[in-house]
């Protein structure tokens, strides 16, 4: 999904274990629904797929990762709120 799409996609690694990853779950979920189409959401459980998390050097979860023409432009480790979710995409949202 990463490689062939046009549009930024942010993905979400994360693992069920994770306490900041449950309550950062519903946050990207709400700003999935609020800003696709412009920017494709995923996530990757870090537990089930962990040669891509190693592949992609996750160090800690929740981490996003930003990917444009399959490249890496932005990542944030961390829980992040609404709004400054929302503020560190709005520079890679297709306009």
């Amino acid at each position: 999904m990463v490689e062939r799409s046009e549009m930024p996609v942010v993905v979400d690694f994360w693992a069920s274990w994770c306490g900041p990853c449950k309550t950062m779950a519903p946050i990207f979920a709400e700003a999935a629904r609020e800003l696709e189409p412009r920017m494709r959401f995923a996530k990757l459980d870090t537990e089930a797929q962990q040669a891509l998390a190693g592949r992609f050097g996750i160090r800690s979860i929740p981490t996003l990762i930003v990917f444009r023409g399959g490249q890496e432009v932005a990542r944030q480790p961390g829980l992040l709120q609404g709004p400054q979710l929302r503020q560190w995409l709005k520079p890679h949202l297709l306009t």
